[in-house]
């Protein structure tokens, strides 16, 4: 199972791997200079970390609001299941995307996870894209993937997966090949929630998304 520390999370990029293995960092890296050589990188000082610089600056982990909850983008309460979805900045280098998606709940009863959220992709008139949602961000990319591993949230306690796509062809004019909604359940069966992310996502009408499992949010 892998937790990562909220506190460290400035420091570290959202889907950095705790151990020596390639995480998004590198792969962005990669993505923005492919000539450097690893002897040739230069790790990021914590300042511009902090500063939220860099290209794997949008895909951190999520952090509690003062009250033990992440606002509410919509303003809304908590929806009868229990839970609220988010979907975070979307972090572009090259073709190479990457978002985290927070998990939250804001009910009173414990909440269970264990594997992976359950995605669907709708263009601009909100009808089903072909877009093949991986478990997992093979072939996208390589980023470390804690599995499925049980996971329970208490009230205010959040859980994170980070999804992963390489750009492809959109029609800026009519968003055209663009996943302006994206509908996300806790599981396979579960309620959706459909979130509208900065941008859309620019997968192409029939292109990939990769996800990661949910873990946690620890202070």
């Amino acid at each position: 199972m892998t937790v990562i520390s909220v506190r460290h999370a400035l420091i570290l990029a959202a889907v950095a791997a705790l151990t020596t293995g390639c995480g998004l960092p590198a792969e962005l890296d990669r993505e923005v200079d492919p000539e450097r050589t690893a002897a040739q990188t230069q790790p990021r000082s914590s300042a511009e970390d902090r500063s939220g610089t860099g290209p794997s600056a949008g895909a951190q982990p999520p952090t509690r609001g003062a009250a033990g909850l992440p606002p509410s983008e919509d303003g809304q309460g908590c929806p009868g299941a229990g839970v609220r979805v988010s979907a975070g900045v979307v972090t572009a280098a090259m073709g190479l995307r990457a978002m985290t998606v927070t998990l939250t709940n804001c009910g009173e009863r414990d909440q269970r996870l264990n594997g992976y959220p359950d995605v669907r992709v709708r263009d601009v008139d909100r009808k089903r894209m072909n877009v093949t949602v991986l478990k997992g961000s093979g072939p996208i990319t390589t980023l470390d993937d804690p599995g499925p591993h049980p996971v329970a949230l208490r009230a205010g306690e959040s859980a994170y997966s980070v999804f992963v796509w390489r750009y492809s062809a959109v029609d800026p004019a009519t968003q055209r090949g663009s996943g302006v909604y994206v509908e996300i359940a806790p599981a396979a069966g579960g309620d959706r929630q459909t979130v509208e992310p900065e941008g859309g996502l620019d997968v192409g009408g029939t292109g990939l998304l990769g996800t990661t499992a949910w873990q946690k949010v620890v202070d």
